[in-house]
């Protein structure tokens, strides 16, 4: 039955598209229906059993099928029943752009960011907003005449000060105040439903959202000429977030309030990883911190973890053992093992909630709850049993945790310690020297078993993790985090736990820049992760050597793996999606061009970091070329990251000897005229030709034009993309007038489809095939323009937009083929483009 259930989740995970909610209902009632008569009726039941018939063997045999398909239905309709009520909940495509004055209540901690605020809303109420002019800004649709529809739970984010855009565009915001959460407010805000970047091995932000019952994201209006937001007043609602913020909130101060000179930096960082593990506030942290962290493997452990709620509820059910057996009558009452065991479970799940209740510490106090359960019960099951009705309460209370990697590291982790620890029971002698060896032996069970889940899921192992771990989960669990949350007795005691880190940061610092302390591999196929899994699994079991070493044939697959490249003569283009910007990647039979390296999204966050770092990391890549076409930021903020990343990488580019970038990299500029062979494939740069100014008003008309083209001759056609920037019409024409060579097959389409670019008469010289357009969905520049669509449209151009394909693949072996992100491997939670 256990099976039955995360065997009918998992299935109904894999859906592209939702059923009826009848048909969910119906399936639903008849396993209900075939339960109830298999229960109430002892004659069937019996033979469900196998009881008192002949073959008694076969038929239990056929019962425990039975009950295996029974179980499965009942969970695979009861999923997609609850995902089908959720999915009613959603934003109307009508709805997305419009502004709508809401009055909702802030439901959890507001995030600061450089640009402004993050809040999460509850929302109580909605109303059409008055109009505004909304010139230069992304078009919306004709408001409908039915009253708006607004999902109860949305993100939006708050701007304040002025912002610039790459096209010169000023919004005069008003400044966002200090937010608290419970309190109500009235806000003009304009929504979207929840629409992420899809792009191989990447993170699914859409399914991240649905987890938290989050249906639309927007940003609040708060313009001159937009109704200004108004403070209702505080609210009961949200206490425990409320408590949290006030709890966050003291901890930088305390600890930011009077630093030493020149370490305001280092103080805000150590306050961030404070707040982290008090609060569970893992924005809070620096993000030079978190590659530390997942560098040297610990980051599991500097937020709020399983670990740390298991850890709370075995101490809170100690100290409550303790004082209950200090008491003869409460222990007459309920015997203090039963006490203990109880509170410590409660205590523990008053923990989760005051850490913001994140799926992964949901999961944990789940688990905690029914082995808890299980043994108030008096029963002893074998830990595989155990272990699976861990895995099936979870399942049931989150199904879409099958699709996060913390599920499977958690569970994984505790079923090899199951699984090898009755082995090793009684190995160690019961002394401190014992338990210290005990303790070693399971960290590197642990680090046996995960590393090739690690691989597939991640695709990076820490080879110092294992030290790592073995000093930081000790000091962390057993120091630093109880000093931390005794500080919301007493806040000096922050303090303290601060000091304590630092000595740990410092180590985990000089670990992570050991040469080799983190391997990345390319990301392997899930029939070759789940053999180096079962051969990690037999590698940590203890066995004799002649059998461990058969897991070595099960890992070469995951440790070997290469993702497949064009054929000599042949190139490939993956465009991913990274938003409003361009980046390319051309790919050979041994080299790689990237084109543009996409835009900066705040003073943390770049394409280069979130998309191209893990993307490059996953296919294998090593970058020869870095080519930026001119110098806008949505077209080289993700650079640094990815020069970081690939430190064999020559520069070119249109950009200005002054640039940031000249510091980490000298560029060569490009120039028409230049042109190179890799494997049988020619480059050729079109644009610009020398003669342009160092510093052009308008840095659009010096884009680097590049021209790609494959072998003549051979089973192919000779296929050619033109890859050109942001380009616009004059330098289109200037094109045309020195007769370059711009007839191609696929065409990046120039500035994202702005109403500047695209001219007939070019699109006429060119005669693509296929047009492709990265820009961000719902952009406020309105990209692509509909005129510029409408131009492609008569010619009978596909255009490929990356807002509704993500990453697209073009090959030149198969040039009137793209293959769209967003239609493999699709799943019902995923948003479709209107």
């Amino acid at each position: 039955m256990l099976c039955g259930v995360l065997a009918g989740s998992a299935l109904q995970l894999w859906q592209p598209e939702l059923w009826a909610m009848w048909a969910y209902g119906s399936a639903l009632a008849a396993m209900g229906v075939v339960g109830a008569c298999v229960l109430c009726y002892p004659p069937l039941r019996r033979r469900w059993l196998g009881q008192n018939i002949a073959g008694r063997r076969w038929w239990r045999a056929w019962g425990w099928v039975a009950t295996l398909a029974w179980a499965a239905v009942a969970a695979f309709a009861l999923c997609g029943l609850r995902a089908s009520g959720f999915a009613r909940q959603g934003l109307p495509a009508a709805m997305e752009g419009q502004d709508v004055r809401i009055t909702a209540v802030v439901a959890a901690m507001p995030q600061r960011t450089e640009a402004g605020v993050r809040l999460r809303l509850q929302v109580e109420s909605a109303e059409w907003a008055d109009a505004a002019p909304d010139a230069g800004r992304a078009r919306a649709p004709e408001r409908p005449d039915t009253a708006p529809q607004v999902p109860p739970l949305i993100d939006v984010s708050w701007y304040g000060g002025v912002l610039r855009d790459a096209q010169g565009l000023v919004d005069l915001q008003r400044q966002p105040p200090e937010l608290r959460a419970g309190e109500r407010w009235r806000m003009t805000v304009r929504l979207k439903a929840p629409h992420g970047l899809r792009n191989p091995h990447g993170f699914d932000y859409e399914l991240w959202l649905w987890e938290q019952g989050v249906q639309a994201t927007g940003y609040v209006r708060a313009g001159p000429k937009d109704q200004p937001p108004e403070r209702l007043g505080a609210t009961w609602q949200h206490p425990v977030e409320q408590w949290r913020q006030s709890v966050r909130d003291a901890i930088f101060l305390r600890l930011t309030s009077s630093p030493a000179p020149g370490e305001d930096a280092s103080a805000a960082r150590v306050a961030g990883v404070v707040a982290a593990l008090v609060t569970g506030d893992q924005r809070a942290i620096d993000r030079a911190d978190w590659d530390i962290f997942r560098a040297t493997g610990v980051a599991h452990l500097m937020s709020i973890s399983g670990l740390h709620i298991t850890l709370f509820a075995w101490l809170a059910a100690a100290l409550v053992r303790l004082l209950w057996r200090r008491s003869a009558r409460l222990c007459l009452a309920v015997p203090a093992p039963t006490a203990a065991l109880v509170c410590g479970v409660v205590l523990a799940g008053g923990y989760a909630l005051f850490s913001g209740w994140g799926v992964p510490a949901q999961r944990t106090v789940t688990m905690l709850a029914v082995v808890a359960a299980l043994q108030l019960s008096g029963r002893r099951w074998p830990w595989p049993q155990v272990w699976l009705l861990a895995c099936a309460a979870v399942v049931l209370t989150d199904p879409w945790a099958l699709w996060q990697a913390g599920f499977w590291l958690s569970f994984v982790a505790v079923g090899v310690l199951f699984a090898t620890n009755s082995v090793a029971a009684g190995a160690y002698p019961k002394s401190a020297r014992g338990h210290f060896y005990a303790l070693l032996r399971e960290q590197w069970v642990v680090t046996l078993a995960l590393t090739p889940l690690s691989l597939l899921l991640f695709g990076q192992v820490s080879l110092v993790g294992f030290a790592a771990n073995l000093l930081a989960i000790p000091w962390v669990t057993l120091v630093v985090t109880p000093l931390a949350l005794a500080g919301v007795v007493w806040a000096p005691l922050w303090s303290l736990a601060a000091w304590a880190l630092q000595p740990l940061a410092a180590g985990l610092q000089w670990l992570a820049s050991w040469p080799w302390a983190v391997v990345f591999l390319p990301a392997a196929p899930l029939w070759a992760g789940a053999l180096a899994l079962l051969g990690g699994g037999l590698l940590a079991m203890r066995l004799p050597w002649q059998l461990r070493l058969w897991s070595v044939p099960l890992l070469v697959p995951l440790l070997c793996w290469q993702a497949p490249r064009p054929a000599p003569g042949q190139f490939e283009l993956l465009a991913p999606d990274i938003g409003q910007g361009n980046a390319v990647l051309v790919r050979t039979a041994t080299r790689t061009l990237l084109y543009d390296a996409g835009p900066r999204f705040s003073r943390e966050s770049d394409a280069g970091h979130r998309v191209l770092v893990p993307l490059l990391r996953a296919l294998g890549e090593r970058v020869d070329v870095l080519m930026l076409s001119h110098r806008d930021a949505d077209h080289t903020g993700g650079a640094a990251a990815v020069l970081a990343q690939q430190p064999g990488a020559a520069l070119t580019g249109s950009i200005e000897a002054e640039h940031a970038l000249q510091a980490l990299r000298p560029a060569t500029p490009c120039v028409a005229g230049q042109r190179w062979v890799w494997d049988g494939v020619a480059f050729e740069v079109l644009h610009p030709t020398g003669a342009e100014p160092d510093h052009p008003a308008r840095p659009n008309t010096a884009s680097c034009v590049l021209r790609v083209a494959s072998a003549e001759g051979g089973p192919h056609a000779q296929a050619v993309a033109l890859l050109v920037g942001d380009i616009e019409a004059a330098q289109e024409q200037a094109l045309l007038a020195r007769s370059a060579p711009v007839k191609a097959d696929v065409l990046l389409v120039p500035h994202h489809g702005s109403k500047t670019s695209s001219s007939p008469a070019f699109l006429d010289a060119v005669q693509p095939r296929t047009a492709l357009v990265q820009a961000g969905y719902r952009n406020r520049f309105g990209h692509p323009a509909p005129e510029v669509l409408q131009r492609y449209a008569q010619r009978q151009v596909p255009v490929v937009e990356s807002a509704r394909c993500g990453a697209a693949i073009w090959s030149s072996a198969r040039p009137d083929v793209v293959e769209c992100e967003r239609d493999k491997g699709r799943r019902y939670w995923q948003h479709t483009v209107p």
